[in-house]
């Protein structure tokens, strides 16, 4: 064989090798999320309770305790897909934030991304019926809501300060809480109903408890605390301590409620 064959030959091979090293090592940039419809959307939810949740919680919405941040509003460390693609795969240097396993497919990480892009919800693009202020005065006036709930510091303290619930709950969900309080109640807002060896009857939020005494808040946030050996009776009470507000707030009113909620964020 001619040395220029032998050239050729070289050339050849080089070349291929290096297409096929191209092609195999295509980055997250070239490819974006193909792995976007409702099924990978659900694969994705099943390994994050499995894998992540432990740190973000069921819900995504983050713990304060182990850093973990809130992934259902804007996130802080990504502004793309491709951005959330890159954090999982290699974590985050100096954070609790490990990177996923070498081998776990690119299929499975596109998967994840596109489960968290479905909680993230953008304000911009949503279009409410309700008034904002109309729902500020409800809020604060006949709806009395700011007697459980706090924002910004002033109201009561029996509910979830909702300060920036907007960031946290999209409209729909913002809708069922509204009317159907008891579909989705957070452990912490479950109640305890005690009583004691004299046959006296309590009920309020769990604020404090161990194996011997138990600490209760009832409706006009009175404190009471017990030793569990003074009670003949605990009962764990898993229904919102909310009523529903079908029967008496119209349909304007409830969208009204809705809006303002819903615009309550950071950057408002």
């Amino acid at each position: 064989m001619s040395s220029i064959s032998i050239q050729i030959r070289y050339l050849l091979t080089v070349a291929i090798s290096c297409l096929l090293f191209t092609v195999g090592t295509s980055t997250a940039e070239d490819a974006g999320n193909l792995y976007n419809t409702n099924f990978d959307i659900n694969a994705g939810l099943k390994y994050f309770e499995r894998q992540c949740s432990r740190c973000h919680g069921f819900d995504a919405k983050g713990n304060d305790e182990t850093g973990a941040p809130d992934l259902t509003g804007r996130l802080s460390r990504a502004s793309s897909d491709v951005g959330v693609f890159n954090i999982i795969r290699t974590g985050v240097p100096g954070t609790a934030m490990l990177p996923v396993a070498a081998d776990l497919p690119d299929s499975q990480v596109w998967q994840l991304v596109a489960y968290i892009d479905s909680l993230s919800t953008d304000p911009a693009n949503i279009d409410l019926p309700g008034s904002v202020v109309a729902g500020s005065r409800l809020f604060r006036n006949r709806g009395d809501c700011n007697s459980c709930h706090m924002i910004d510091g002033e109201g009561g303290r029996l509910g979830p300060d909702l300060s920036r619930v907007g960031e946290r709950r999209n409209p729909e969900e913002l809708l069922t809480d509204i009317l159907d309080p008891h579909q989705e109640v957070a452990p912490r807002w479950w109640t305890m109903r005690v009583t004691d060896n004299e046959g006296v009857t309590r009920e309020g939020l769990r604020m404090n408890e161990d194996s011997f005494s138990l600490r209760i808040m009832d409706a006009e946030s009175n404190l009471w605390s017990y030793q569990k050996r003074q009670l003949a009776s605990i009962e764990r009470v898993e229904e919102s301590t909310m009523p529903s507000y079908t029967q008496t707030l119209s349909d304007s009113d409830v969208d009204d409620l809705v809006a303002y909620l819903f615009s309550l964020r950071k950057e408002n």
